[in-house]
């Protein structure tokens, strides 16, 4: 019964506790890694109120800039690619200008992050 219920919202709270806390360490250490003073958080994850926090306050004592979307937009990456390839072609820009001078690490060993 409750006692049940008790545990399952135990483990949903430990599990959610332990991705927010890699996911704030491996983008503290991506920050680190290319020098980049603001992030953004998008798609459904970004509506994740504890991510939300412990993100804002490991950004602000290095002094970075965290930008969400509002929470109605944090649900369908899909739907923000598409906007932001339609204000793209509003605005008269048809090709997108990146730099991709940075690595992508597909898999990242769990060790590795101890150092974020």
């Amino acid at each position: 019964g409750d006692d049940l219920e008790a545990r399952k919202a135990d483990l949903a709270a430990s599990t959610q506790a332990a991705i927010v806390d890699v996911l704030v360490k491996k983008s503290l250490a991506a920050l680190r890694e290319t020098g980049l003073r603001r992030i953004v958080v998008a798609g459904g994850v970004g509506a994740n109120q504890l991510l939300r926090a412990q993100l804002d306050a490991a950004c602000a004592r290095l002094g970075v800039r965290v930008h969400y979307p509002e929470l109605h937009l944090c649900t369908d990456n899909g739907a923000m690619i598409a906007m932001a390839a339609a204000m793209r072609l509003q605005s008269g820009q048809q090709q997108a200008r990146f730099d991709y001078a940075f690595d992508v690490k597909p898999r990242w060993p769990l060790n590795a992050i101890d150092s974020a």
